[in-house]
């Protein structure tokens, strides 16, 4: 089936895609994490019983807040166990959006014994056998030979992926993944050993005493993010109820990127009130490596985090560094109240030195970094309030504290603060902040989500945040405003349309002067969408947007940007066979004014690039089920330029007015 193809189907539109879509926008990248897809792709072959699901099996699906696992779990103490899903409906914040989101993945039983469990666990579980491959057909410079000297890139153009995995329910995990880049070698020069990147892992959950036990490759998620956080996360989106960062401590990690992860051993010892985790992870990591010529040291400016060895000057620089991290974390639990302490300690076999520039004046250096923190959270009624204080001993401090609160059953609020120092320093983290990296920065979240009316739903929030000292590309202490207000209409299950209006303004350099900064201004950006979904029969479902962006409108840098497009998604009940489409247009006067646009792709794999300038995009999947075991995709995606004889920049601009991708994928279950 093709990527939520589930919520498609009933013309369901969660907000996961806008959060991706949102995500890709602040970080100017696509996320290679993956296995949240893997998480819920999972949920859909073997649900989850709600009988014996605890709150970090929940806390897996995004659309369910904090407030909404608390009251559930609560709801299961005071009535017992469930005797249908229907049940449900009696749960408060439970809505019957809500629990028509979560139906697929979920079922209600009698609980087993952990003798039965841990039989079933190493016979009855599902082998996965995946390959990818992908390439873009039309020759960039890095693959083209330049008069007598060979191509940039050493490799080959194809992007390639397998993937291993055996799985039972979320109790019992193992696995082996294999990346190639387009450019990189295979099976020759630096890499004989085959794949650029591996990744191998073992997970297991609920054996006794042991909550959790990680072998090989894992991701830590430690509090609200302040000291680590290295799951998928979100960022703000209409889904103003799920501001709180809520992820178990460990989790398997078996993705094709090849930077935000641990690689050692982890474990979660404990009872139901009291749980001690520890980890301990030793890796090679690539860096930009600097030799001093005057003290004749060296040292880096820099982790790298692209992940591609397709050059010499990137195979130098590939993991010649080792980063040692240690830490844990011992968390207290009753029914309503939840308080721990948390710590993680980095060391790296060379220091790191960022660049000298002004915005880089409080940033980390040396070899050795600490972080400590306390977070609690406390469930009351229809209150669910949490929050972390961080710092680093002798050093910055940080803290984030937020309150979610379901005032009426058609009314919900969320708060969250946050007031982070410019000399509070962390890796790997993830906090719900404006930066991509929670340092220097202060701000108030406020959201609400109100339906008046069966049919109609209203959600918006307001951000308003300041940067204390400098940042990249801003050369002065600044302050920004974010406001987002969205109207969806759903009527039946056959109709859904939303439209929704963003309004951003924050600081950013204009010019480059003689002085050693730059002047700044500050610079709006509107964002006004319309967004359709049509299911015309059970197989058929036709989808259409529009989105308007105005940057600096009036201003001195003003441009517009425009897209359009419609989708057609074809998926009969008990078929082999299924497929979608798009068409799309897109004009926009520059970079500033892009737009982004989430894209159907195959299986555990998505597309949101950037459009900009003037064109059309087009693409199509083909999945078919060869077999109740064999499964395949096919992609073809172009992008058409009517304003450009090149596409691209660097070693990836490519000679032409256009670029063609292409993806094929089988997975095999056994």
């Amino acid at each position: 089936m093709l990527l939520l193809q589930i919520d498609a189907q009933v013309v369901q539109q969660t907000t996961v895609e806008q959060q991706l879509e949102n995500l890709a926008e602040a970080d100017e990248a696509e996320t290679e994490d993956d296995s949240y897809l893997q998480q819920i792709q999972q949920y859909s072959r073997n649900p989850l019983n709600m009988n014996t699901a605890q709150e970090a099996d929940l806390q897996v699906f995004r659309f369910l807040s904090e407030l909404q696992i608390q009251t559930f779990l609560q709801y299961r103490r005071l009535n017992g166990l469930l005797l249908s899903v229907y049940e449900l409906q009696a749960v408060p914040g439970w809505d019957l959006e809500t629990i028509a989101r979560i139906r697929p993945y979920i079922s209600v039983g009698p609980a087993e014994s952990v003798l039965q469990n841990f039989g079933k666990r190493l016979r009855e579980g599902n082998h996965f056998i995946l390959f990818r491959v992908g390439q873009t057909l039309e020759n960039s410079k890095g693959f083209l030979p330049k008069d007598t000297l060979p191509a940039t890139y050493l490799g080959s153009q194809q992007r390639l992926l397998f993937r291993y995995k055996y799985v039972y329910k979320n109790q019992l995990q193992y696995g082996i993944l294999g990346e190639k880049d387009p450019g990189e070698q295979f099976f020759k020069g630096a890499q004989k050993n085959g794949f650029d990147f591996y990744s191998m892992h073992l997970f297991v959950r609920n054996v006794g005493v042991i909550k959790q036990l990680a072998l090989g490759d894992f991701t830590v998620n430690l509090g609200q993010g302040l000291l680590v956080y290295q799951s998928l996360a979100f960022r703000k989106s209409v889904d103003v109820m799920n501001i709180k960062r809520q992820a178990e401590t460990f989790r398997p990690y078996n993705s094709p990127g090849e930077v935000n992860f641990m690689r050692g051993a982890a474990i979660t010892v404990g009872k139901e009130k009291l749980q001690l985790s520890v980890f301990a992870s030793r890796r090679k990591v690539s860096a930009n490596a600097v030799v001093d010529s005057v003290n004749f040291e060296d040292y880096i400016s820099s982790i790298l985090t692209s992940g591609f060895h397709r050059t010499e000057n990137e195979l130098n620089d590939r993991y010649n560094i080792t980063q040692t991290a240690t830490g844990g974390r011992l968390q207290y639990k009753n029914k309503q109240l939840m308080l721990a302490a948390n710590g993680i300690h980095y060391q790296l076999s060379k220091p790191l030195q960022k660049q000298d520039e002004p915005y880089n004046q409080f940033a980390f250096g040396g070899d050795k970094l600490t972080g400590l923190s306390a977070e609690f959270a406390y469930t009351w009624r229809n209150v669910h309030a949490f929050g972390e204080y961080a710092m680093n001993p002798g050093g910055g401090k940080a803290y984030v504290a937020g309150l979610l609160t379901s005032v009426d059953p058609r009314l919900d609020l969320s708060l969250q603060v946050r007031n982070i120092d410019r000399n509070y320093h962390s890796l790997y983290a993830n906090a719900f902040t404006e930066s991509t990296t929670p340092i220097n920065e202060r701000g108030t979240f406020l959201g609400a989500s109100l339906r008046p009316l069966r049919t109609i739903r209203i959600d918006a929030y307001a951000d308003l945040y300041s940067f204390p000292w400098l940042k990249f590309r801003v050369d002065r202490p600044s302050k920004g405003k974010d406001y987002v207000v969205q109207f969806t209409w759903k009527p039946n299950k056959q109709v859904e349309v939303y439209t929704r209006y963003r309004s951003e303004t924050k600081a950013i350099n204009y010019s480059n002067t003689n002085l050693p900064t730059a002047l700044t201004q500050d610079v709006a950006r509107q964002n006004w969408r319309t967004h359709a979904v049509l299911k015309v029969s059970p197989a058929v479902t036709l989808r259409a947007r529009t989105e308007m962006v105005w940057y600096d409108r009036k201003g001195a840098q003003a441009e517009e940007g425009f897209l359009v497009f419609a989708d057609m998604l074809y998926k009969p009940m008990m078929k082999p066979l299924s497929l979608n489409f798009r068409l799309q247009y897109f004009e926009t006067d520059d970079y500033n004014s892009r737009l982004y646009a989430f894209e159907n792709d195959v299986l555990y794999s998505f597309s949101i690039p950037p459009f900009y300038d003037k064109g059309y995009r087009g693409y199509f999947n083909i999945n078919y089920d060869i077999s109740k075991s064999i499964t395949t995709w096919f992609r073809l995606a172009r992008t058409w330029y009517t304003d450009r004889t090149t596409v691209g920049s660097g070693n990836d601009e490519i000679l032409g007015n256009h670029k063609t991708d292409v993806r094929f994928q089988v997975l095999i279950t056994l």
